[in-house]
């Protein structure tokens, strides 16, 4: 009953969906607020570049809660644990199968833990590498080669992994990049301008993507 009032309640909104999207928080001991200038500095740079009007105050929604359905884009991010709980798991999968995006960024050490924690949402399937030919990577800015580099975590080359409901992707999962660093302040990182622009126009690429497919 809980799940049908909670797609009811999304469907009946469906037409006013806000273009915002929002921080996810969740369980587990995780630091889900990493990070905590990347996501403004994301905003301000897809309404100035791909004429977005989202709210330059990004809110924070629990994975449980009702609220994520406001929004077409989650966002998610940290270092550690993650843990989905029933109700989280009831919850997301109504939000994706409804016309939610959850884009997860690690920010290392992150990985193990979320691959089994989608596997309780999408319990028959696993995360697939996107190829450079999707359309999520020249959606507003073009990058021929896929997921560009901003970190060097274990050096690995970066790769962008995706879980889909029927053919819309839904979860995208990008990792040995750290896109999230590469949003943040200047002088957090001390990233040059080159990597920072590269990060900024792959971040637009996904709020683009999430919010027109």
């Amino acid at each position: 009953m809980k799940n049908i009032l909670t797609l009811f309640l999304f469907l009946s909104t469906f037409n006013s969906f806000s273009q915002d999207l929002a921080i996810l928080k969740y369980k587990g001991g995780g630091d889900w607020y990493s990070n905590p200038t990347a996501i403004p500095n994301l905003i301000k740079f897809c309404n100035e570049n791909i004429d977005t009007q989202i709210n330059e105050k990004p809110e924070t929604v629990e994975a449980n809660s009702i609220d994520i359905f406001r929004f077409p884009l989650l966002h998610m991010t940290g270092h550690g644990n993650v843990l989905f709980e029933e109700d989280d798991v009831d919850n997301l999968r109504n939000y994706l199968q409804s016309g939610g995006f959850l884009h997860i960024d690690d920010n290392y050490g992150m990985q193990p833990y979320i691959v089994k924690e989608l596997k309780k949402i999408f319990p028959n399937q696993d995360l697939e590498e996107l190829p450079s030919t999707h359309p999520i990577f020249s959606t507003a800015f073009t990058f021929k080669e896929g997921l560009p580099k901003i970190h060097e975590h274990d050096g690995k080359r970066p790769q962008a992994f995706g879980l889909y409901y029927k053919t819309r992707l839904v979860v995208l999962f990008t990792f040995e990049s750290d896109l999230g660093d590469g949003w943040e302040d200047q002088e957090v990182h001390n990233d040059d301008d080159a990597i920072r622009l590269k990060a900024l126009k792959m971040g637009a690429n996904i709020v683009k993507y999430a919010f027109e497919n």
